[in-house]
């Protein structure tokens, strides 16, 4: 890959990243609100609804632009002497690394946006110091074994979709793909995807609500603990918006 290339890789999706980011930040802090065992009215309702707005301000442009110029670069290195049908495996791998590098940034500025967004009062700074404080840098890392492993799957499917509808769409009007057209193939691979395992979410619930229903769940119940499931079910909406763009 030339370094014009990256370079223009790096932009475009550092800018891209920051732009949706921004745009969408509203939608994301219903949903970590919705998913708040504390409720949804107790965790601010739409009160501060940009509460952590600068933890996402300065991580979005390296986050996106580290994502997109690993894949950009790695999907390079694998596509020199690898056949058709090896493609959307390099797409795969590409996309896999571009998250584990994208995750070093983007973990700890979520860490600091979510807890900001569930405690309006207090601002990004003073969290971010009280992180740091009583929990050091480990503090900022919560969570990131998991958060990879989360998008992992996602980019797994979502990046040789997109892949594959562009080079379909090239091939049915006889050139590569313009701009808009791209964003119209990973708005529906992204939206396609989150659908998908909000429904698996759905099904699971479901499984888990008449299994407690039959009482196989309520003879291991703790007594005195109280549980409140719709947290876990809220956030499907604003989950769907967020990932389509």
């Amino acid at each position: 890959m030339e370094p014009r290339e990256s370079w223009a890789a790096l932009a475009a999706g550092g800018v891209a990243g920051v732009c949706v980011d921004l745009i969408l930040f509203p939608l994301d802090t219903v949903k970590t609100r919705l998913q708040s065992p504390q409720g949804f009215r107790k965790a601010g309702g739409f009160r501060g609804i940009y509460a952590g707005v600068p933890s996402t301000a300065i991580g979005s442009f390296p986050n996106a632009a580290a994502f997109f110029i690993t894949y950009e670069n790695v999907k390079s290195i694998l596509h020199h002497g690898s056949t058709s049908y090896l493609t959307p495996a390099g797409h795969m791998v590409a996309a896999s690394l571009g998250e584990v590098v994208a995750c070093l940034i983007r973990v700890p500025s979520e860490v600091v946006k979510q807890r900001a967004q569930v405690s309006p009062s207090s601002s990004t700074l003073r969290i971010l110091s009280h992180t740091l404080y009583h929990e050091g840098i480990q503090g900022l890392y919560r969570g990131y074994k998991s958060t990879v492993l989360r998008e992992i799957p996602f980019s797994l499917v979502q990046f040789p979709l997109w892949e594959s509808l562009k080079d379909l769409w090239s091939w049915k009007q006889g050139h590569v793909v313009d701009s808009w057209q791209s964003a119209v193939c990973g708005a529906f691979a992204g939206g396609l995807i989150q659908t998908r395992a909000l429904v698996k979410h759905k099904f699971l619930s479901l499984e888990m609500s008449l299994t407690y229903c039959t009482g196989q769940v309520l003879q291991k119940r703790v007594p005195g603990v109280q549980t409140d499931d719709r947290s876990t079910e809220s956030g499907g909406a604003p989950a769907i918006a967020r990932r389509v763009p």
